[in-house]
């Protein structure tokens, strides 16, 4: 009896050790893993000694500094001031900051306009029900070129000449918005470092802000009545930046559009270019974020709207604090591609010469520089940056409002 006790607890003690790491699924995951990364690593470091040795073997010179050469060219349009003077670094930047601009803005007027599209698609009305299915149905199937060409041309068309602009004036004086077809002239910021105050304050106020309304938003749903939430918010935006302002002393001028002989300087510049790129990205992705919303608004449970309306909540009400919280859930992820979209379709704006990434930096210098490979590399970079930055934040918020299970 004790022999077969002890033979017994032995078989007991030896299945209790852990099986040997072959059979562990958690160690062959990251085994796998391992040598996923190592073989990637080694392919990448096969095509650049593959690259370099037959560029050396051509006698073409390798590495990155040329970024510091003198590039030779000016840019039409940059947020930073940019002359023939600059470097290869700084046409870097520029196309990176207008690529950055023009997926920002896309991305919001976007959201914008898709989800009106959304809601608007599900309106009880005919009318508007069937001019956003055609809007929807015509901006989905034509491709996103084409649409880019058509805004550009109608919109460069579309606009006087300089000496007929719209709120032009005579030479020499200076006007507050001037339009022609060389672009929309709007008066220009003139501040020093104080400003830098003045936009933590605007940050700060928008903190402030949010966290009022979920306040506010907290204590509604624990007392189930109506609290002031939107003219609080406005007051905290509006307040905190006007104290700011006066106690901080922030100069602030403006360096207005002049009329000088055939055109107008000074001023800031808003390109048709960049009015056409981002007019074709949102009338196109806004057409694919409408179904979208439409798709999650769908797909809440109708039950959901019943017991929203039996508790006498208004039409605007259901939609804003019970259908759309639950209906994000849906739409987040899908939407998140829609966003990594229009950020890579920006490339499109080579185009319509629109001085983005790959035009001014895949373009003009490479042909310059004759630096293909480092070129292509940092340009992959950068669209490699933004979409995993953008997935990230994405991911993020959809976690924070996915469902939570019990």
């Amino acid at each position: 009896m004790a022999d077969v006790s002890e033979k017994r607890s032995g078989k007991t003690a030896r299945s209790s050790i852990d099986p040997s790491l072959f059979y562990n699924p958690t160690a062959r995951g990251i085994a796998y893993q391992a040598l996923l990364l190592i073989g990637v690593a080694l392919l990448f470091w096969w095509l650049q000694s593959n690259a370099a040795a037959n560029m050396a073997a051509q006698g073409r010179n390798t590495g990155f500094g040329f970024l510091n050469s003198t590039a030779g060219f000016n840019i039409s349009f940059t947020l930073f001031p940019f002359d023939r003077n600059s470097t290869y670094g700084e046409v870097y930047l520029a196309g990176i900051l207008n690529t950055l601009l023009v997926a920002a803005v896309g991305i919001v007027l976007a959201t914008i306009v898709g989800f009106i599209l959304g809601v608007a698609r599900l309106s009880p009305n005919f009318l508007i029900r069937k001019l956003a299915m055609v809007y929807v149905e015509v901006a989905r199937n034509v491709p996103l070129l084409l649409q880019l060409l058509c805004w550009y041309f109608v919109l460069l068309n579309a606009m006087p000449p300089v000496a007929q602009s719209y709120g032009g004036v005579e030479v020499g004086e200076a006007g507050l918005v001037v339009l022609n077809q060389r672009g929309l002239y709007m008066p220009r910021l003139m501040t020093d470092g104080r400003f830098i105050a003045l936009l933590i304050s605007i940050v700060v106020a928008v903190v402030i802000a949010v966290w009022f309304r979920r306040r506010q938003v907290k204590a509604m749903m624990a007392e189930g009545t109506r609290k002031p939430v939107l003219l609080p918010m406005l007051g905290i935006i509006l307040i905190i930046p006007i104290v700011a302002y006066f106690v901080f002393q922030v100069p602030v001028a403006f360096n207005l559009p002049v009329r000088q002989g055939f055109n107008y300087a000074g001023g800031f510049v808003v390109p048709p270019e960049f009015t056409a790129l981002v007019a074709g990205l949102v009338f196109y992705t806004a057409a694919f974020i409408g179904e979208i919303v439409r798709a999650g608004i769908q797909a809440v449970n109708y039950g959901q709207v019943e017991a929203a309306a039996a508790l006498g909540l208004k039409d605007g009400d259901r939609l804003r604090l019970v259908i759309i919280p639950q209906a994000m859930r849906i739409i987040v992820p899908p939407l998140t591609s829609q966003y990594l979209n229009l950020t890579k379709n920006s490339s499109l704006g080579a185009a319509i010469a629109f001085p983005e990434l790959v035009n001014v930096f895949m373009g003009t210098a490479i042909n310059q520089s004759g630096r293909a490979v480092e070129i292509v590399a940092l340009t992959m970079a950068v669209y490699l940056t933004f979409s995993l930055v953008t997935s990230l934040f994405m991911n993020w918020y959809n976690s924070r409002v996915a469902l939570v299970e019990r």
